[in-house]
């Protein structure tokens, strides 16, 4: 059994903002012949927080506005999550603080400022910053918006699955990032309810795996350090109600290095004039290293967030050495 509710899903599109709602997807026929394979790219980019979690944020609002009216809302985030939520908290006139890493991603949190939340900035990582979060919503009665252990977080996610099938495309696998869980369990149990002999494959940064080595080892294992450039899917404590979800909806989990994540992000760039940030081609990554197992196959990717700064991509991307 799984958290998550196909019906749910299905009504979650009503609540969200259409603005996020029916992204491009679309072949990308150049990609796939360099890969070897056909690639269908889902592009979660074209929207006012340039990523896929105002689907989530915009369900989880709707709801809690449904049940227990406006309260001030907070969360955790490394940059995405916090845009989203401001977002959809400014559409419904909800107070929202942010609680972010210092070592977060300037761009995100520059973003989330003019979005009009509240930044709170502690802590070395992900981890630090949920743990500040808790302690906030204790003291202010505020509602904790816990990224893939609050369900509308994953069933609005979901909704991009109902749109891969919806599409009508012919489709072998899908691959998708992996931090918190929130994208793969939402898309995981549409396909697996309605496709499902459409692969589910979850993507982890190597200097990330703790989702990964949980789901490897059906159980939560922590980590002490992250060291990635993915800081969107960089978590080193899995929630344990999301990793029963993943054991459920998601075929294999993959494990990818730094210096494809890099390569993915040039070849969208090349092949698709797509600036992402890294968990975005993380499905890329996936297939350059393991051309063998897609070859000929019928891919899709997520491409999930494209908030990354100026310097940052042409450190990773445009410089020779990258």
């Amino acid at each position: 059994m799984v958290r998550l509710d196909l019906d749910r899903i299905r009504r979650a599109r009503t609540a969200i903002d259409p603005v996020f709602l029916d992204s491009p997807l679309y072949d990308c026929i150049s990609l796939g012949e360099e890969l070897g394979c056909s690639i269908s790219l889902k592009i979660e980019t074209l929207n006012p927080v340039r990523c896929f979690k105002g689907r989530g944020t915009e369900t989880v609002l709707s709801r809690l506005a449904e049940h227990e009216g406006r309260p001030a809302v907070v969360c955790a985030s490394a940059g995405n999550l916090g845009q989203a939520l401001a977002y959809s908290g400014a559409r419904r006139g909800i107070p929202v603080t942010v609680v972010a890493a210092r070592t977060a991603n300037p761009l995100k949190i520059e973003r989330i400022r003019a979005l009009g939340a509240t930044v709170r900035l502690v802590g070395d990582d992900i981890e630090d910053a949920r743990v500040v979060a808790r302690t906030i919503a204790q003291e202010d009665d505020a509602h904790l918006v816990e990224d893939s252990e609050d369900l509308g977080t994953c069933e609005g996610a979901g909704t991009i699955g109902l749109e891969l099938l919806d599409s009508g495309s012919e489709l072998d696998s899908v691959l998708i990032a992996l931090g918190g869980g929130a994208l793969a369990s939402g898309v995981g149990h549409v396909l697996k309810s309605l496709a499902p002999d459409v692969g589910v494959i979850a993507v982890q940064p190597e200097g990330a795996p703790a989702m990964a080595l949980s789901w490897r080892q059906r159980r939560v294992v922590e980590t002490d350090t992250i060291d990635t450039i993915a800081d969107g899917v960089a978590g080193r404590c899995p929630i344990p109600e999301v990793l029963e979800d993943l054991l459920v909806v998601v075929d294999d989990v993959a494990l990818v290095s730094e210096q494809s994540i890099k390569t993915g992000m040039r070849m969208l760039y090349e092949h698709a004039g797509l600036v992402v940030e890294p968990s975005a081609a993380l499905g890329l990554a996936t297939i350059l290293e393991d051309r063998e197992r897609f070859a000929g196959r019928r891919v899709a990717t997520i491409i999930c967030g494209s908030n990354v700064t100026t310097s940052d991509y042409e450190r990773w991307v445009l410089s020779p050495g990258g």
